[in-house]
């Protein structure tokens, strides 16, 4: 089957690593690709154990954790839709990933995978462009971590999830209204901040008309200039 109709209702195709590929290159990869759906809370890649698949996050959001020396698990990053998930080469995985949501998966055996890259040399350089801006991203994560007051860091956070997340609804013009993956106990582990601190932010961005709270876990921007502004934008 055609790759370019196998992929046309692909909703990040065009941001993704397959939107720079070219046909022949966009064909090859299909071959080894499927389709795969997770529920909230499943694993696609366990920590420690065999690397065996590498795959595009077509729409939801995943994240990582990696284990603390006593045992504990700790997100360390989060994958949202167009971002490459595993890693081809090494065999086994260095953090667990895990649906925030229900997601969908475009996946690749890894050892499939890896003959594809070997055969085009651009596909390779293009995920490697993919993976150093990964990394830089990363790091911006852990300056801010550092640098921004526990306001900032909350209302940088609804901005992402905004941007970035699937599963936005907007009316028109209207406000966006998303529902948030994580729960507030893991919004303060990776923004490294208490539970009490993340609700009380989300409390003040509420009472200044910023944002609106409809439901367990719902955000509404009502005011995105303000919440750029109160991110530091």
């Amino acid at each position: 089957m055609n790759a370019m109709l196998v992929c046309a209702d692909c909703a990040v195709r065009d941001k993704a690593l397959c939107g720079a590929l070219s046909d022949g290159e966009l064909a090859a990869l299909n071959r080894i690709g499927r389709r795969r759906h997770l529920r909230r809370g499943e694993t696609l890649i366990w920590a420690g154990e065999d690397n065996a698949v590498c795959a595009n996050l077509l729409s939801g959001v995943m994240k990582l954790t990696a284990g603390t020396a006593d045992g504990r698990e700790q997100i360390v990053g989060l994958v949202y839709p167009a971002d490459f998930v595993g890693r081809p080469w090494p065999g086994e995985a260095g953090v667990t990933v895990t649906a925030l949501s229900d997601v969908e998966l475009c996946t690749f055996p890894r050892a499939a995978f890896e003959a594809v890259l070997e055969d085009h040399v651009r596909m390779e350089r293009l995920l490697l462009q993919r993976t150093f801006a990964a990394l830089d991203e990363a790091r911006n994560r852990m300056l801010a971590l550092g640098r921004l007051s526990a306001g900032e860091k909350v209302a940088a956070f609804l901005l992402a999830m905004a941007d970035r997340g699937s599963g936005c609804r907007a009316t028109g013009f209207g406000p966006v209204t998303f529902d948030l993956p994580l729960t507030r106990g893991e919004m303060a582990e990776i923004l490294g901040l208490t539970i009490e601190t993340v609700s009380r932010q989300l409390g003040r961005l509420k009472a200044a008309g910023t944002i609106a709270l409809p439901g367990a876990r719902g955000v509404t921007i009502r005011d995105r200039a303000a919440l750029e502004a109160a991110a530091g934008n």
